[in-house]
């Protein structure tokens, strides 16, 4: 719960799977951390990756300090930001985005058309890329793929909502993919799911329990290939030198875990590591700690994730079984909305995050002007504390002789907020809303874990700070909030990010899905954002700003998204991994339709045309899922 925001799913919330993934957990896109210590940099093959900078044998090696623990290396399973940012690097997906505008442009298609009617997709797959086992790659890996998660739960988990409207995919030829559909759908040109090679993968005999991480090298057809992986600790990859794109220019690629950001920060400083995103920024005071040093540039650029308050619903499963201890008082929409009216967003962004963020509004952040939603006057919950009250008392929580709430119970409103205790966003916000909700008579404890994704699997939590990293099509940071993405019964793990579940919504989205013209298409997608508002269950406080850092010793270019003052970890991390140029080289990026940005470039506000049907990186989750 990426992702994101994967998105992506980069994650920032809770929620790979419940049995075996539940090592310190979010979208794409989560930055849910395990509690792992830092490992050693200077550890040699079996007990660690090369230090930042060269390999064991003279190769160029670019480290990336990360906030957030691997939860899986099974594309099918994977709902962690790092992780689906690994699977983009080393599995191709159907197609991509130039980092340019994001416009979609050839992956492992190289053409694509649809039928009149729109339920007939035919790709044409390239005949020039092959697995890293050396095996070509056809159309029956790909219809293989779709087929195995149309077919097999547990091959569904992280991507299922891409194929439910698949009525058939097969392959008439190894250069040619046929998918029907059931019902016009909008996003055939971007179907951000990872390709896996079928000769490998058909060996699996439990979709929902493999992991992929016992036989390295893993085989796949990115620009790098994995090699060596430590659980909470380090992943490895090496450029994989017959890349269709290009070989990557530097020889290893690492992203090595930190629990303590301010570790990670220190690693940067010293060289240990080439470049820092934070969990899943850096604060502002660690940014302007970097600034001053000269082999360091610091990158501020305009966010694509949004930073809220999920409340609980109720948990519920699709089979109507309701679990979990949220608090009954939150299912009254006018509590909910009470609380949100008590949140001063300007204090948030101008003393949490120091002016390196906008205020709240919508589930889109403005980066992606198409859908950007802003409340109309009299739809808003403005910051008005006393209103709130009011609010609180007409729904039967009054004030009694100790100025606490109480209901008609007697019972006192004191609520539970879970927070991530490797970011310092959520400690610091938890402490204005303790005297923000203090003021109004409600009790409020953090619960600040490593681990989320216990209790909020469980349903057992009343609030949580969530985030996701949203993708210039929005749709699948919209589907997690159908009644569809709930678990099947409360031991299952379903694509849900926080138990919601409405109708009104549920109809906006389908019609959003099938909707090919863009404005249409965009007018639809806020009608279900302003659906989200109203509902109070997910209360979006800030867009933060990307901020990351990188010496310039390490990387003498890199490629940012958009290529115009964008960020650089992510899902679009693909073009900047792949591109990036080592400081020693003497080259720059190239081979591809974007251009490598020199670092150093002053980080500008960028506007994203919408896409329409061409809908980009999506980061499940991929988000970027949560993060």
């Amino acid at each position: 719960m990426n992702t994101q925001d994967q998105h992506g799913r980069g994650r920032t919330g809770p929620r790979p799977r419940r049995a075996r993934l539940l090592a310190a957990a979010g979208a794409t896109a989560l930055v849910l951390a395990s509690g792992a210590v830092a490992p050693s940099a200077s550890a040699g093959p079996q007990s660690g990756p090369a230090r930042a900078g060269e390999g064991e044998q003279g190769g160029k090696v670019l480290t990336v300090a990360v906030a957030q623990s691997v939860d899986s290396l099974s594309p099918f399973l994977a709902v962690r930001l790092v992780s689906t940012s690994i699977h983009r690097l080393t599995y191709e997906y159907l197609t991509a985005y130039d980092p340019k505008d994001n416009h979609v442009i050839p992956g492992l298609a190289t053409a694509w058309k649809s039928s009149p009617d729109k339920l007939t997709w035919t790709y044409t797959i390239r005949s020039d890329s092959t697995w890293s086992d050396g095996q070509q790659v056809t159309a029956e890996d790909a219809a293989w793929t779709f087929n195995k998660m149309m077919t097999d739960d547990g091959a569904a988990t992280a991507n299922g909502s891409f194929v439910t409207n698949f009525e058939k995919v097969t392959a008439p030829s190894p250069t040619q993919l046929v998918i029907k559909l059931k019902t016009p759908q909008a996003t055939m040109t971007a179907l951000d799911v990872p390709i896996v090679p079928k000769h490998v993968w058909e060996k699996v005999d439990d979709f929902s329990e493999f992991n992929n991480d016992k036989d390295f090298p893993v085989v796949g057809d990115g620009p790098f290939v994995l090699t060596d992986y430590k659980p909470d600790s380090y992943v490895r990859l090496k450029a994989n030198k017959d890349y269709w794109r290009g070989a990557p220019k530097f020889d290893e690629l690492v992203f090595r875990y930190y629990k303590d950001q301010d570790a990670a920060v220190a690693a940067l400083r010293k060289g240990e590591v080439s470049f820092v995103a934070g969990s899943p920024s850096l604060t502002p005071a660690q940014a302007a700690s970097l600034e001053g040093d000269k082999n360091i540039h610091v990158n501020d650029a305009p966010g694509r994730r949004f930073y809220a308050l999920a409340t609980n619903p109720g948990a519920q499963s699709k089979d109507g079984t309701k679990f979990g201890d949220g608090d009954p008082s939150l299912l009254d929409q006018r509590v909910r909305n009470a609380l949100f009216m008590a949140v001063d967003r300007k204090t948030i962004v101008d003393k949490v995050f120091q002016g390196h963020a906008v205020r709240g509004e919508g589930y889109i952040p403005p980066r992606f002007s198409s859908y950007f939603w802003k409340p109309s006057a009299d739809q808003e919950l403005a910051y008005d504390p006393a209103a709130a009250g009011r609010l609180l008392d007409e729904a039967g929580y009054r004030k009694n002789a100790d100025g606490k709430r109480v209901g008609k119970d007697g019972k006192p409103l004191n609520y539970r907020v879970l927070c991530h205790a490797t970011d310092p966003n959520d400690k610091a916000v938890g402490k204005y809303l303790q005297e923000w909700w203090g003021e109004l008579g409600i009790g409020t404890t953090l619960n600040c874990l490593d681990n989320v994704t216990d209790p909020w699997l469980a349903g057992e939590y009343d609030l949580a700070f969530d985030g996701w990293s949203v993708n210039p099509d929005p749709d699948f940071v919209l589907s997690i909030h159908t009644c569809a993405a709930r678990p099947q019964t409360p031991k299952d793990t379903g694509a849900t990010d926080n138990f919601i579940c409405d109708k009104t919504y549920d109809d906006l989205y389908a019609k959003q899905l099938a909707e090919y013209d863009p404005a249409k298409r965009a007018e639809i997608v806020k009608q279900m954002q302003s659906r989200l508002y109203d509902l109070g269950y997910m209360n979006v406080m800030a867009y933060p700003n990307a901020v990351e850092a990188y010496r310039t010793d390490q990387i003498a270019s890199i490629t940012t998204m958009p290529s115009d003052a964008g960020n650089i970890y992510g899902q679009d991390g693909y073009w900047s991994w792949w591109s990036a140029v080592p400081a020693d080289s003497g080259g720059s990026s190239d081979g591809s339709s974007s251009t490598g940005v020199v670092i150093g470039v002053a980080a500008g506000v960028v506007v994203l045309v919408g896409l329409g049907v061409l809908v980009a990186v999506r980061r499940r989750s991929t988000a970027e899922e949560r993060e």
